[in-house]
């Protein structure tokens, strides 16, 4: 049985973090591009993505960080990813988005490095 996607938010100062868990595949990644892009609308521009309890990442997952991380550009904002271990590692490796996005071990230890160096994420 797949297990369900959940998207669970909160926020920590400036910094969204959204945690995903789950499978974020062609079936569901529609809530999360929903989710994320509703979030940059309303002006949001600082997102850490928590990936810690993810099991499977699809192309139409990962098209929506880059989606994602194009409108923030323009807003001077970022994403950086946390959680990544395993097999969603090993994806975002073979892909080349390690070398694309930020990473971190955990959700707090990338919400620390926007606090510190805003101007580095």
């Amino acid at each position: 049985m797949r297990a369900p996607t959940k998207i669970t938010e909160h926020k920590q100062g400036t910094v969204v973090v959204l945690c995903v868990s789950g499978r974020l595949d062609a079936s569901n990644s529609g809530v999360f591009e929903e989710k994320l892009l509703g979030l940059i609308a309303g002006g949001e521009h600082r997102f850490v993505i928590d990936f810690a309890a993810l099991d499977y990442i699809s192309s139409a997952g990962l098209r929506v960080l880059v989606i994602a991380a194009k409108r923030l550009a323009a807003s001077r904002g970022a994403i950086v990813l946390s959680g990544l271990e395993g097999q969603i590692e090993e994806v975002f490796a073979v892909v080349g988005f390690d070398s694309i996005f930020k990473t971190y071990r955990t959700a707090d230890e990338a919400v620390a490095a926007f606090i510190q160096d805003p101007a580095a994420n």
